[in-house]
């Protein structure tokens, strides 16, 4: 799907969300970690506003923008000093729906989804022995007459208690049973709301506390009965729908560490502004103003390679390579950029009340997840320049 961006000015999409999140200060996300609580008013606000259903096409209800629009508002909520974790699956797992899912199931969903009666919040796939090697998973659904019971255990699985919907990887066909290891997976859209009103016990829920606000789950599925019309696309077909989606995982967690980036880049530049040491403002040395400089132009580059990726994506172009980089580069810088923050802050850096050790912590993640910068690193080896696979 190609989406004409001459249907929204991206600047004023930008203004729009930014006065929006003034309603949401720092104070609100200090004291939502203090006691790792899910920002319950932050998402029904997003939701209200339509902005977790740009990705819907507007027939469904939804406001029909492209990843290039999507990327306005997540890095927007990590410049405020926001987190969108709390939300941003509503996005990136809209694809899957969107290019797989059945006509009937669309209709069933999306128009809920955008309108906010229906919370489309959780994916569960990461299971603890697999890990990133995904067609190593053992979650199974065995086929019924009129159905599939699953059975399995997963990890990483945020955000379930928030949500009515789940979309859920699972074998279908077992291992030793096909012919290429990533085939006999499938990807299924679970209806919450039945399982809880009649199959409480099919499904098992340990929360994670995590070092940072996340709401993140162990997830036990014990003979879980759901429908055919659970199924997205193909019996089989489903670790080839989830490839397609990562791209656009990549490229919206990349402009939520570009939305860090900046926010620890404005932190340490103000304060490096106002504060004064030895009778002078400590922006003036260039110990400090150097680290920040650099991590400014580091963010700026990152940037621009996720524009890139997400015009590709938005134009229906391949955009690996492009949406990879985007990921490790947002990632890495945004590092970069709260270390020279917390330099700059010195010791207040480390106190809560002035929210830099708070995304500290939050934008440590993205080194780590969606994919591990070491295995974007291989790809990049692998696909783009050639090499042997290295693992």
């Amino acid at each position: 799907m190609v989406v004409k961006h001459d249907e929204v000015d991206v600047e004023t999409l930008r203004s729009e969300v930014r006065a929006l999140l003034r309603e949401f200060p720092n104070k609100y996300w200090r004291d939502l970690d203090l006691i790792r609580e899910y920002p319950y008013e932050f998402v029904n606000t997003l939701t209200e506003k339509g902005y977790l259903s740009v990705l819907i096409p507007k027939e469904y209800g939804g406001k029909g923008y492209g990843i290039t629009e999507a990327n306005v508002v997540l890095e927007e909520i990590h410049r405020s000093g926001g987190h969108a974790a709390g939300c941003h699956a509503q996005m990136y797992t809209m694809g899957a729906l969107l290019k797989h899912g059945s006509e009937a199931q669309k209709k069933e969903y999306l128009p809920g989804i955008a309108k906010g009666d229906i919370r489309f919040q959780s994916f569960s796939i990461t299971e603890p022995q697999a890990g990133s090697n995904t067609s190593a998973i053992e979650t199974e659904a065995v086929k019924t007459n009129d159905g599939y019971v699953v059975n399995g255990h997963k990890n990483w699985t945020s955000r379930i208690e928030q949500s009515d919907l789940l979309m859920l990887l699972a074998r279908t066909t077992p291992l030793e049973q096909v012919e290429k290891k990533t085939d006999g997976i499938s990807l299924f859209l679970i209806d919450l709301r039945e399982i809880r009103a009649n199959q409480p016990d099919s499904l098992a829920i340990e929360p994670v506390r995590a070092m940072f606000n996340y709401a993140t789950n162990k997830i036990w599925y014990k003979d879980m009965h759901i429908p055919k019309k659970a199924l997205i696309g193909e019996e089989g077909k489903g670790f080839k729908y989830v490839l397609d989606g990562m791209n656009a995982e990549r490229i919206l967690l990349a402009s939520e560490a570009i939305g860090d980036g900046y926010f620890f880049i404005d932190q340490a530049t103000n304060y490096a502004n106002e504060r004064e040491v030895f009778n002078r403002k400590i922006g003036s040395n260039q110990g400090i103003q150097f680290p920040i400089a650099k991590a400014y132009a580091n963010v700026k580059a990152a940037e621009a390679i996720r524009d890139r990726a997400a015009t590709k994506f938005d134009q229906n172009e391949k955009c690996g390579e492009e949406a990879n980089m985007a990921k490790y580069l947002a990632s890495e810088s945004s590092w970069e950029a709260a270390n020279a923050c917390i330099n700059t802050f010195g010791g207040n850096g480390f106190v809560d009340e002035y929210d830099v050790e708070r995304k500290f912590r939050e934008t440590r993640m993205y080194q780590v997840a969606p994919v591990n910068n070491n295995m974007i690193l291989s790809y990049l080896g692998q696909h783009v320049l050639k090499m042997p696979r290295s693992y």
